[in-house]
Order: C-alpha cells, then structure tokens, then sequence
C-alpha cells in the first residue's frame, strides 16, 4: 500500500481476512477507491503486481470488482510457527501491559450456599481475568460478596439465642450440612420465621443491627466468624471449579462502609443527588418507569440508611481512584444492566469516570435441559455443588464404559478433571448474553464441541509424542524447504491465529471466540492426523517436521485451554 498508495491513505487497515477461496483475502482496493480517485478493479491491480514482489508470496489473484486472494508461500507459513514455537508465550504479545483492570465477578452472599446463579459469572469473570493477564495487563480481582445488611443481625441474635446450633464447617459434618453456608442458611431460614412470628425476638434482633452497626465488640466478632466460615466454604467450590480467587479477593459490602457518608456529601456538593421523601435520589429523565415517571438510584434511605446504590458508587469511586483502574469490569447479570446504567451516569457527573472504560460484561440465565429456568424437582434453586457432583456422576459412568478395567485412581482422577472441564467449556463456548442449557449428557460427550473432547484431542497428541520418544523417531524440527500438504497448511494457519483471537477476547470481553477457536483447532488437528502420518512419514525430514506441528498444536490447545481455567491432561 505504501508503494502503490499516497500517505494519508496508505496506513489504513489494508481489511485482510481470512478467506474460504486463499489463505487471504483483502478487499481494502473497495473500502478506498473513492478517496483514491480510481476504480476498485484498476486500485486492487496496482496492488496485486506490488504484492506479487514480495518473495513470501506465492500467488496473489484478483477477484470480482476488486478482492484479493492471497496465498502464503510454504516456507512463510513455517517460519511464522517456527517464530511462535521458540516463544514461551507463543508469540501472543503483551498488548495490554498498560491497563490497570479490576474484574468484579462471582459475588455470592455471606452465609447462603452458592449456586446455578454464581456459575456464570465465576467462570466468565475467571476466564477473562486469565487472557487479560496473559496479555499483560495488571488484574485485581474483585469477589464483592454480600456481607452486610440488617439480615446479619437477625441471624447473629439467633445464634446467640440457640448456642446448642452447630454451622462451622468443622462441625457441620455431623449435623448432614455440606458446609458452614448450608447451615447458615437452614439458621437464617429459622431466623426469619421467629422474626415474622414473634415479636419480642424481632426487637432483639433489631437492637442487634444497631449493635454490629455502631461496632459492638461481641456482635462483630460473630459477623467476622459467619463471613469468615462462609468465605471458607466458598474457597471450596472456587478450588473445585479451579478458578484463581481466593480469600485475598474478597472485598464485601463491608469494605465500603467507612466510604459512604464521604460520598454522599461529594454528590450533595456537586449537586448530583436531589431529595425525594426523604430519601437521597439520583434522577435520570431517560430511565422511565411503566407510568412513564421517572426511576430513581436511591442513594440514601429516609431512615439515613444506606442501599446498595451507594455502596456501588462508593465502588466505583474507590476502583478508579484508589486502585488506579483504567478498565472496571462488572461481570454480573443482565437483569442488572438498568442499576448499572445509573452507576455508570453518576460516577461521569462527579468526575470520577472520565477516559476509562467501564464495562458491565453482562450474561443470560443457565436454563435446564428442558429449556426452562434451571430449578430442582420442588422449585427451589439449584446447588452449584449439586450441579458440579451431577456433572462428575455422568462422567464417572462414561470414563467406566469405555475403560472398564480402568483403576480407581485413576479414574477419579479423570472423571474430576473432565466433569469440570466439561461444565467449564459448556458455559464459555456460549455466547455469553445469551441463555444455555445445562445438559450434562451433552456436556461430558466425547464427541462435538464439548471440553471433553479437546480434552482428548490434548492426549491424543501427547499420546503422540510419547510414542515418537519410545521408538527413537527423532526430534521435532520444523523444515521451511518442505512442501505442506493441504491439511498441514489449515492447521498451521489456524495456530497463527491465537494470538488475534486472545486480542479479541480482551476487545469484547467474549471468552465463547477463545473456546470456538479452540474446538476449530482440535478438529484441524483430527483432519492433519488423518491426512498427513507423522511416525510413518515418508521421510525423516518429513516426520521432523510434522512431530514440530504436534508439538506446537499441543503447546496453543494447552495454552488456550489454560485461558478457560480448563486442565490439558497427558492422559484420559
């Protein structure tokens, strides 16, 4: 372009795709001719005969009124994997080194069990925390749990009241708990009812809100304990799931508390909050309700209580100015997308919002194999445990089929690993707005885009290598003299596009482009394998080179799959 093109137009995007008629395709001669003051045909002519110099080419035709079709020669191909495969991180830059991004996700509450509805957000917040910090960018992780509010008084008093309760996760074993939430929720549950039906204990567990509000020694230890047992019990399921958070990630409602009368009186001074009922209000006159009036961010509460609107922009004021956030990504639910909105608007009213990106990275709902709302048989919501143990069951059955002398070690080993590779792959290889359908039958398959089966492509090709090695096959060494057969050319070209397609994920913040181009590359590897023989090559030179393209295909699938919080086994 530089050479057929003047200046001002020769840095554009020269539009170069890949293309089901070459290895590329280019249409930049369309996308310019106006502004070049030439026709698209004669434009993209100038560019083929400039192309056609380049000694990596090997052939570069003109199409319709103006495409390109361009074909790499062999000998680039294989110098780009060579690039890649001398490279620890496989040739993907460090493009996000600059960014500063906090990643809010999981958020489940104190002292009740996680469930379906924490799956989505676990995961999708996991697998972009992991790209985006493989891209380079500094990433704090952000599990705002729900740890406060006038229901920890309630269940506090009530505990004191019933000290005979056992709801530790060292003691609840005993009692047919899972863990310290499980009892804690049955307690609150119990809680609740004395409260509606006995009025002398709801005064008692009034008086113990005021109690864990104004600091009360005894009352606050009693909440550091619940938050403390529930955060334990969490770490379970995050250590199951193989996710990265931990209890240094966790940053509750609490955290904010000290924040909140400092940021209602900067909205009071900027005059961004007006009163309504006495209550402190955000108005917006582009959020209507169904009347047609407007809807308000409640900020504060007539009572001089706080909500959860200011603990949110309390949030957001502490990640952009304190953590220095460049990027802020909120990781919840769709339904949530209004509240948001109005954080959003307000935070760029005071100032604190103004070049970062802010982003709510929001998802549909997981839905039973019926197409309905995931629930259990009596309408209640479903354990993510529960889930996790249903997904590992199926695969235990289908690991036994087919190795039936397999032994018990290793098969829980297996069935471990793939069961959760399984529930991991089918929730990042949906398009995350939509709504998916948890069918463990599907998910745990050994055939079609499940994580089982890259899974077993990753064994299948380490399954590979070992042979190579016990039968002295030689090195794995690529050769840019050797002519690649069709199927060797799809898969090379299809590895050369990890790098762009973990760009992309950290451009949309869609994880479902990591885990499509996973699926693509194992199955151009089924395609290669079957086309191409790599320990019966025709050749030493041959079979050098083709153990090279094994070895790279493992390193990107591992790598990728790595991304998605998905373990790569050496054997299944």
């Amino acid at each position: 372009m530089a050479a057929a093109l003047p200046t001002e137009l020769a840095d554009q995007d020269p539009l170069v795709r890949r293309s089901g008629h070459a290895d590329f395709q280019s249409n930049i001669a369309l996308s310019i001719a106006r502004r070049a003051g030439r026709k698209p045909h004669d434009l993209a002519g100038q560019l083929r005969s400039k192309l056609a110099e380049v000694p990596w080419m090997k052939s570069v035709e003109l199409s319709g009124p103006g495409f390109l079709n361009i074909t790499l020669a062999d000998a680039a191909i294989v110098n780009q994997l060579v690039q890649r495969s001398e490279q620890a991180k496989l040739g993907v830059e460090e493009g996000q080194r600059d960014q500063v991004v906090t990643v809010d996700y999981s958020a489940p509450n104190i002292a009740k069990e996680m469930h379906v509805g924490h799956l989505r957000s676990t995961l999708i917040g996991d697998a972009l925390v992991r790209v985006l910090g493989f891209l380079g960018a500094e990433v704090i992780r952000q599990n705002h749990v729900g740890d406060w509010g006038t229901q920890f008084g309630m269940l506090i008093q009530y505990i004191f009241e019933h000290p005979e309760e056992s709801w530790r996760n060292s003691e609840v074993d005993q009692d047919g708990h899972e863990d310290a939430t499980s009892a804690l929720d049955a307690l609150y549950r119990a809680a609740r009812a004395e409260f509606d039906a006995d009025e002398a204990f709801k005064e008692r567990a009034q008086r113990r809100v005021v109690a864990l509000q104004s600091g009360d020694e005894e009352t606050v230890t009693a909440w550091h304990d619940i938050v403390e047992e529930s955060a334990a019990a969490f770490q379970k399921i995050y250590d199951r799931l193989g996710v990265l958070l931990n209890e240094n990630d966790l940053a509750g409602e609490s955290r904010y508390n000290p924040l909140l009368d400092d940021v209602v009186e900067e909205l009071q001074r900027k005059s961004i909050v007006e009163e309504s009922d006495g209550a402190l209000v955000v108005f917006f006159d582009d959020i209507l309700g169904p009347s047609g009036d407007r809807v308000p961010l409640l900020v504060r509460k007539r009572d001089g209580g706080y909500g959860y609107g200011a603990t949110d922009l309390a949030t957001i004021r502490y990640r952009l100015q304190d953590l220095k956030a460049t990027r802020a990504l909120y990781v919840v639910d769709a339904r949530q997308a209004q509240h948001f909105d109005m954080i959003f608007r307000v935070a760029r009213r005071a100032g604190w919002l103004t070049g970062q990106d802010v982003e709510h990275v929001q998802f549909g709902t997981v839905l039973g194999s019926d197409g309905k709302p995931f629930k259990t048989r009596s309408g209640g919501t479903v354990k993510l445990s529960d889930l996790l143990d249903d997904a590992l069951r199926r695969a235990w059955e289908i690991v036994t089929e087919k190795e039936p002398d397999i032994s018990a070690a290793d098969l829980e080993d297996i069935a471990e690993t793939a069961s959760v590779g399984a529930v991991k792959y089918a929730e990042l290889s949906t398009v995350r707005t939509k709504d998916y359908a948890f069918d463990v039958d599907r998910m745990v398959s050994f055939n079609g885009a499940t994580g089982v089966y890259l899974q077993y492509m990753h064994t299948r090709i380490k399954s590979i290598q070992r042979k190579a090695a016990d039968t002295g096959a030689g090195e794995a060494r690529f050769d840019a003299g050797l002519a690649l057969e069709p199927q060797e050319r799809a898969l090379s070209l299809l590895i050369d596009e990890f790098a762009d397609t973990l760009e992309v994920v950290a451009k949309t913040l869609e994880p479902h482009r990591l885990a499509g181009y996973l699926y693509g590359l194992a199955r151009a590897f089924s395609e290669f394998y079957e086309a191409c023989p790599v320990l019966k090559a025709d050749s030493d030179e041959v079979r050098a080179s083709r153990l090279a393209l094994c070895e790279l295909t493992a390193r990107t699938l591992a790598q990728g799959l790595d991304l998605l919080g998905i373990t790569a086994p050496e054997r299944m």
